[in-house]
């Protein structure tokens, strides 16, 4: 089993990106509504990959991203930015952070389907 950690301040956003990846029989989830939230998750338990948005009222997904890198433990850890920032300043500064993926909302679910398994070791997105 694959766990997944969700990140996302809507928790809408979150419960679609969930039902998108339910489709995959191998994955669980855990989710949290702010970068706050997912630093501490990330302190007590692993992950195999990180579904991130950037906008978030505390921490934003940069910050984040920029914790991550920063962890030796979690260093190696895919990161999966999910947003509605979808200009190139906001892709380029996540990118050189850390993050492994950008994706722009909305998405599509094959298209999150895709990221995720490739980010896992699966397929190649198209």
């Amino acid at each position: 089993m694959r766990e997944l950690l969700i990140v996302d301040d809507s928790k809408v956003m979150r419960e679609m990106i969930v039902a998108c990846l339910r489709t995959e029989p191998s994955l669980s989830f855990t989710q949290a509504g702010s970068g706050l939230e997912a630093i501490e998750k990330m302190s007590l338990k692993r992950f195999d990959l990180v579904v991130l948005d950037l906008n978030m009222p505390d921490i934003g997904g940069l910050e984040v991203v920029e914790f991550i890198r920063g962890q030796d433990r979690l260093r190696a850890l895919p990161i999966l930015i999910v947003t509605t920032r979808g200009d190139d300043l906001s892709r380029s500064r996540v990118l050189s952070a850390g993050a492994s993926r950008f994706l722009t909302k909305p998405f599509t679910p094959q298209a999150i389907v895709a990221e995720v398994r490739s980010l896992l070791g699966g397929e190649r997105p198209p």
